[in-house]
């Protein structure tokens, strides 16, 4: 079998404690030292195995298996979320997989506590859960505007530890990846977007507002990371100016979570042998 190009296990190598927002590459791949010729190689042979092992989660799921996997998604702006979604998700069966994205909350969102339109969208059992953007926009675009006062969503980090560790007790596995690109390629990004006419309903003018608060948003990302990477639901860092690489990690820390539960085909709810002899008559 051929040595594999990560020097080190992703989930080792993107684990977020004690990163220093400030001081991320994110044109590096951590732990990974190959080119891109390699990664998207391996990609593609990744991709079959991500796709076999969720395959056994939804059958699983089908017989009763309360338990799920849920990708949460935070980044900037141009940071790949969609990319992920399309590039590594889209290679499973869409049957088993429930996805949501979490924009500005609606009227009646805001008439509600900000955790309640996250339990709606709560992968069932069986399920890979998606979360393009999350319960953390409670923490980072509301911090980062000052939409609510400081003494309510300081509150929340300690909240949202409580609540992700009831999930994880009901049996979902959560794999957090915050994404990060650098203020050049986001730039670069979206002029590539304002290139194109198939790509104009991608582009946000709000977007160009929002590099405005860029400081801003690195303190409110390393407080995220400081107050929510817990042993039960830990944060992986990305590195994102390189697609094919945050296409890879994402790709190799669902692979992890998924072999971390030991699945197995389920047993048949009938006699294997009875069913033969019927269909042979048939």
């Amino acid at each position: 079998m051929p040595k594999s190009p990560w020097s080190t296990p992703a989930p080792k190598a993107l684990r977020a404690d004690g990163v220093d927002v400030a001081k991320i590459d994110t044109s590096a791949t951590p732990g990974f030292k190959g080119d891109k010729k390699v990664g998207e190689a391996l990609l593609a042979e990744r991709r079959e195995v991500l796709s076999d092992l969720q395959e056994k989660l939804y059958a699983n799921g089908r017989s009763g298996d309360p338990r799920s996997v849920l990708l949460v998604l935070q980044g900037m702006d141009t940071a790949g979320k969609g990319g992920i979604v399309r590039h590594v998700i889209g290679s499973v069966d869409p049957q088993g997989v429930d996805h949501a994205a979490f924009g500005v909350p609606t009227a009646e969102e805001r008439r509600h506590h900000y955790l309640w339109r996250i339990r709606r969208k709560l992968p069932r059992g069986g399920q890979i859960g998606v979360f393009d953007r999350s319960h953390y926009e409670d923490v980072l675009v509301v911090r980062v505007h000052d939409l609510v006062p400081p003494a309510v969503w300081e509150k929340r980090y300690d909240e949202i530890n409580k609540f992700e560790a009831k999930l994880v007790d009901a049996g979902t596995t959560l794999v957090k990846v915050a994404m990060f690109v650098s203020l050049e390629e986001q730039k670069r990004r979206l002029a590539a977007r304002l290139d194109r006419p198939d790509k104009y309903w991608k582009f946000n003018p709000g977007d160009i507002d929002e590099r405005a608060f860029w400081p801003a948003y690195h303190d409110a990302y390393q407080a995220m990371l400081d107050r929510t990477c817990t042993d039960h639901a830990p944060w992986h860092t990305v590195p994102s100016d390189r697609k094919w690489f945050s296409r890879l990690a994402v790709t190799e820390l669902l692979i992890d979570a998924l072999q971390n539960l030991k699945l197995d085909w389920p047993a048949p709810q009938f006699d294997v042998d009875e069913q033969k002899r019927r269909l042979s008559r048939a």
